[in-house]
């Protein structure tokens, strides 16, 4: 059977189910498809995905969005690793910033991801300016490596003090460890981050080491798995800056995946809104396990370029900044010692799931108060997991579990488990909303994942937001999103130049050299691209702070040459200083500390225009019947809409619910909803 070499499929493995988006680039033709997880053996779901939506061996290219290192670094599943270092730093990683876990008090614990009997130092010395006080011996360099191995290292982590500066003898340790080591689970500091800070610079390498063998393990899986259906096409991963890569960079730098699934929603929801004439968003995935949020001003999601996936776990790698609470589909509602409700953030997950997925759990969860209010049809659960879900069931473990112990009926605990967990995710948006200076009057939210729609009411009534934007497939957006996302490869080098007098020839060489290793990255991608861009930033601040500001600069390479001058970097950081702080420090010097680079592949563009409804339905065509949905205290009988045959136009009041395969909108009192061209849900005020 031929490939079709145009087609493309977008899977974003979640703790639940696995979605799929295929679109072929060459007849506009898009489907989707949502199947159960198999935690554990992700490969199963990912290939029942793919089959039902072509054969495996016409496929021309793969898209992936995995949580296997998320989920690695927040539940300590990595591997086994040691650390080589330079003598008299082994314990960086423990000592990290001073910081602890409990703000207001001496207690708590952290426990490294390399203990300190993995981590072992060696001579050598590399001074601040790149001078090479103390060769590194390769012989000792090798007697660490075997003695991490015979204590049972699967990956080595190799990051010298000063190697920012000069990576001679990082380069020297490198090649000495590979000659003994029996896989490829090596890395070191100046091939992933060269940049200095010493702390961030050893945690991100050491939680790369951590990732490696769990990474290339489940994409060696994948891999076999897709071979043996006759995959011959291109087979990439999302980063966590909702860029692409190829496996074989994902395998060198796994730590790059640590928000790969969180970041291709973003990326998805970012497009559709800015299509839909909605620059300024609020992205809300609420998936099995947890409600992801993230802040998009102008039509651009915001890269922060360092990030703390668990206390003392800091990655400085460009991510997209999302924040990520414990308040997902399969959050475990119960009563606290307090005896206060609380949802989350223990999740049943996939298996055995919530008390209606009659799998053995009998501890509710969200989903199930959303079924036991009506929200959620029984008779159409979403993935095609099970035929029916077990209402009676979910009532029980609501009544004996929360009920019973709070003196509610069964609808007023399940509409209070819902209340609380909608007053968390609200105040998710508020951190990324109120708390960095914007305000959520003016910002759209896009709830998308599995659950996300059912609680569009809340997002607006709660915080206070313009509207909802629901697209066309809520359930598949971050896979989705793995189709739209551009290539994409970072660079980082510590430069150390102050701005009065500044070399700029030194400065603009840089930018070539770390500008043509990007773009070499990208273009060596087998995905298409209609072009190559390259950004650069810049890290910079007043000659005494510690802290730096991201300095954003308007060059371009071209013809292997940069033109910028001192005047240009002078007026971008005083533009992004002021855009910080609102105010500047005159008479103070300035430092550029880090040069930042991106080469970006730019896709061809995905047409949303193949999401939109047919012309041939009607809203009456659209209506299957109503039903009884409990808000604010009663019941109150409800229209039910099937979603996707919405017209262009429709107009609905609420209350109303819209079900879909992947999805469930719920539209509350109070609230209208309307299709728009490309066959999204704007949800507003009914005035």
């Amino acid at each position: 059977m031929s490939r079709v070499r145009s087609s493309i499929v977008g899977v974003d493995v979640g703790g639940t189910f696995t979605d799929l988006a295929y679109f072929d680039e060459a007849s506009r033709s898009f489907r989707v498809a949502k199947v159960p997880s198999n935690r554990g053996d992700e490969a199963v779901g990912f290939i029942e995905g793919l089959r039902q939506l072509d054969a495996i061996d016409r496929l021309g290219a793969i898209v992936h969005g995995t949580t296997v290192g998320t989920n690695a670094l927040l539940e300590r599943k990595g591997a086994r690793i040691g650390l080589i270092t330079t003598r008299g730093f082994r314990d960086v990683l423990e000592m990290r910033r001073r910081d602890r876990p409990k703000t207001w008090g001496l207690w708590g614990d952290f426990e490294p991801v390399a203990t300190r009997d993995m981590r072992l130092d060696v001579a050598e010395r590399v001074l601040a300016d790149g001078t090479v006080r103390q060769a590194v011996s390769a012989e000792e360099c090798q007697q660490a490596a075997r003695a991490l191995l015979a204590a049972g290292a699967e990956a080595v982590a190799i990051v010298f003090i000063n190697a920012y500066a000069n990576p001679a003898n990082e380069k020297a340790a490198y090649a000495a460890v590979k000659a003994v080591w029996p896989n490829d689970h090596v890395a070191a500091s100046h091939q992933l981050l060269p940049e200095i800070r010493e702390f961030e610079r050893t945690s991100t390498l050491a939680l790369n080491a951590y990732l490696q063998p769990v990474v290339a393990s489940y994409l060696g899986k994948l891999e076999q798995a897709l071979a043996a259906d006759g995959f011959g096409g291109s087979f990439h991963i999302v980063q966590s800056n909702g860029g692409v890569m190829s496996t074989a960079v994902a395998r060198k730098f796994p730590v790059r995946t640590a928000l790969s699934g969180p970041a291709a929603g973003v990326i998805a929801a970012a497009a559709i809104a800015r299509a839909a004439g909605f620059p300024d968003i609020v992205t809300a995935d609420l998936g099995g396990t947890s409600f992801d949020v993230s802040l998009v001003a102008g039509g651009a999601a915001a890269l922060a370029a360092q990030t703390t996936i668990d206390f003392g776990l800091v990655v400085r790698t460009p991510m997209i900044e999302i924040t990520t609470i414990g308040a997902g589909g399969g959050s475990i509602a119960h009563v606290d010692k307090g005896g206060l409700l609380a949802v989350g953030p223990e999740s049943a997950g996939s298996r055995p799931g919530p008390v209606a997925y009659a799998q053995g759990n009998t501890r509710p969860t969200l989903t199930d108060a959303n079924i036991v209010l009506g929200r959620i049809n029984a008779d159409k659960p979403i993935g095609g997991k099970l035929k029916r879900l077990d209402v009676e069931a979910a009532r029980a473990a609501i009544g004996a579990s929360i009920g019973d112990r709070l003196g509610l009926s069964v609808e007023a605990a399940a509409e209070a488990i819902v209340r609380v967990a909608n007053a968390k995710m609200a105040g998710a948006i508020r951190l990324v909303s109120i708390e960095r200076g914007h305000d959520p009057t003016k910002f759209t939210a896009v709830p998308f994942g599995g659950g996300g729609a059912l609680h569009v009411g809340a997002l607006i009534h709660e915080v206070g937001l313009r509207s909802a934007l629901v697209p066309r497939y809520p359930g598949i957006t971050s896979a989705l999103g793995c189709i739209i996302a551009d290539i994409r490869h970072d660079e980082v080098a510590t430069v150390n130049l102050m701005l009065d007098g500044l070399d700029t020839g030194a400065l603009t060489r840089r930018m070539v050299e770390t500008g043509e290793a990007a773009r070499a990255v990208v273009a060596g991608a087998s995905l298409s691209v209609t072009r190559i861009d390259i950004a650069y930033e810049l890290d910079m601040h007043y000659l005494g702070q510690t802290h730096t500001v991201a300095v954003p600069l308007a060059a371009t390479l071209k013809d292997g040459r940069v033109e910028l001058t001192e005047a240009d970097v002078r007026a971008a950081f005083e533009a992004a200083y002021s855009r910080a702080f609102s105010r500047l420090l005159p008479g103070i010097p300035v430092k550029i500390v880090n040069l930042r680079t991106a080469a970006i592949g730019r896709r061809p563009e995905f047409d949303l225009a193949a999401l939109a409804p047919s012309g041939t339905t009607t809203l009456e065509g659209a209506r299957t019947g109503t039903r009884p949905v409990w808000f604010a205290g009663g019941w109150h009988e409800t229209a039910i809409y099937a979603r996707l045959d919405l017209p262009v136009g429709a107009q609905i009041a609420g209350p109303a619910i819209l079900e879909q395969p992947d999805s469930t909108i719920v539209v509350d009192p109070g609230l209208a909803a309307r299709v728009d061209a490309f066959g999204n849900l704007i949800v507003e005020r009914d005035s």
